[in-house]
């Protein structure tokens, strides 16, 4: 008797549909073969006992067990659930009716419980393409499922109401989210607010700017300036997210196994703050079964490297390639994963080793040579890359002690979602390209061209300043956002002096 039963892969961010085939027949051998990896073949233990503990039998007879397509690798024990059903199929223990309209995933306890497990959204959006009527997975896991619409989700928590559902002896509740009603109401719910900053108002301005042209930032200031503060206050002035930004950055999530159970879709921007001691394929994805890095988790928010200069160098330049195409290829031998990594690098650091260099009150006990090593650490290319370089000076005393609240996240926020759809409108027919931070040297001609003044300007400070070439792009983008800010069509001198001024560490006397 041969039963098929329906399960899926999760390869990247995607999955791809795998059938379980089960053929029964006179002996008392068992089978396992479509490349399983350990974990799958460890299902056999424990599916014996979980059938055990529930009242069933495991099939005596000649069963040949195979994961279709056999050329994909079949990784993990989410497999256990489709695979004890179609033993109990193969066997006749159960009908095989339904087996053809619904697409299974779940990990088996010894009792027969049902653990989650990784991909459920990646799954069910396979699942309703591929027109299965419904996706049955853990419990844990079915809100996560759920968002999916035009599909029967149906969370479960034991095998014995798996093997009752298919034999018409107990009826399974689908699970339903409002996805738009949750999704709506959560997204201006921040835990740090702009209003609580003290003073700062130059380096607020330098984070609206790099909010509305999407443009990365590095703040250098002594310790205790108020850096890493000032860096996770930025998600609640960055544009709401919209549904299908929310929907992909879900599915990584997902994929990575990092969504709070009974949890649906993602509502805010991610913020990622790795440790310093991050290893390369931690930052950007794979290992031996490939797996979303940090800059894929804060795919559509922000990566904040605070103490940039203490980063492994290694780790820092593969940043580079991510920040320009804005996705990550990870490839093996046996296969490539691509995963997406559009995100706004937020970096902060000392600016010298004892961290007082240009401090107001403290005296820097670096010599210049040491100063000028340590930001050495930091490469051209990589700080090619970065648009706005803000210096912090530490608040006085005054400035701290004042009771008065400054100005709230929700208005800046106003101005910058004003500004991006500005952009929007602009980049309309250009694809990939949504805002000033992505323009290329063809757009930049178009939409980034100063007048005479604002040229004579540009040209005077990068004499005056020692500014380097590669600064040059960098700050028209800049001007083009801060005029996108005040809705103006031209960029002004004004416009073009503010950039520049964001441009500390290009200048090369910054050190000494």
């Amino acid at each position: 008797m041969l039963i098929k039963v329906f399960g899926a892969a999760v390869q990247g961010i995607d999955a791809t549909l795998i059938t379980i085939e089960v053929n029964s027949s006179r002996g008392c051998m068992f089978y396992l073969v479509g490349l399983p990896d350990s974990a799958v073949k460890e299902s056999h233990q424990r599916i014996i006992s979980a059938l055990q503990v529930n009242g069933y039998k495991m099939p005596t007879s000649n069963l040949v067990v195979n994961m279709a397509p056999a050329d994909i690798r079949k990784e993990g024990s989410a497999y256990d659930l489709p695979l004890a059903i179609g033993l109990l199929g193969a066997s006749g223990t159960i009908s095989s009716e339904k087996f053809s309209r619904y697409l299974l995933m779940g990990e088996l306890s010894l009792d027969g419980s049902i653990q989650p497990i990784k991909g459920a959204l990646p799954i069910a959006i396979k699942a309703r393409e591929d027109g299965f009527e419904g996706l049955i997975i853990p419990q844990q896991n079915a809100r996560e499922a759920a968002v999916v619409n035009q599909l029967k989700v149906y969370g479960v928590s034991n095998i014995k109401e798996v093997i009752e559902f298919f034999n018409n002896e107990r009826e399974l509740e689908p699970t339903i989210v409002n996805t738009r009603e949750e999704f709506y109401a959560q997204q201006s719910n921040f835990e740090f607010d702009f209003a609580d900053v003290k003073g700062q108002e130059n380096v607020k301005r330098a984070l609206e700017v790099a909010a509305a042209g999407g443009h990365n930032i590095i703040m250098v200031g002594a310790p205790g300036s108020g850096k890493s503060m000032m860096a996770k206050r930025l998600p609640s002035i960055l544009p709401p997210l919209s549904l299908g930004e929310s929907l992909e950055t879900t599915k990584i999530h997902s994929v990575a196994g990092k969504l709070n159970r009974n949890s649906s879709l993602i509502t805010q921007r991610p913020f990622q703050s790795p440790h310093h001691t991050i290893s390369q394929s931690a930052m950007v994805g794979g290992g031996s079964f490939p797996q979303p890095g940090e800059i894929s988790l804060a795919h559509n928010g922000i990566l904040f490297l605070d103490e940039l200069p203490e980063f492994s160098k290694n780790v820092l330049e593969v940043l580079r390639q991510p920040l320009e195409d804005r996705r990550i290829t990870i490839s093996r031998v046996k296969s490539s994963v691509d995963y997406p990594a559009s995100f706004t690098l937020v970096a902060s650091m000392n600016p010298c080793p004892c961290g007082y260099y240009n401090h107001p009150t403290k005296a820097c006990v670096c010599s210049p040579g040491q100063v000028q090593k340590y930001l050495n650490k930091i490469s051209g290319p990589l700080l090619d890359r970065i648009d706005i370089q803000i210096e912090i000076i530490p608040v006085p005393f005054d400035k701290i002690s004042d009771q008065r609240r400054g100005e709230s996240s929700a208005s800046i926020r106003e101005r910058v979602i004003k500004a991006r759809q500005i952009q929007e409108k602009r980049y309309t027919g250009c694809s990939g390209i949504y805002c000033n931070a992505q323009m290329n040297s063809k757009l930049l001609s178009l939409y980034a061209r100063p007048d005479d003044k604002g040229l004579a300007l540009l040209k005077n400070a990068m004499e005056r300043l020692n500014l380097s070439a590669r600064a040059y792009d960098r700050i028209l983008k800049v001007a083009r956002t801060i005029a996108d800010l005040e809705e103006s069509e031209q960029i002004l001198p004004s416009h073009l002096a503010e950039a520049i001024s964001y441009r500390n560490l290009d200048r090369e006397n910054w050190a000494g």
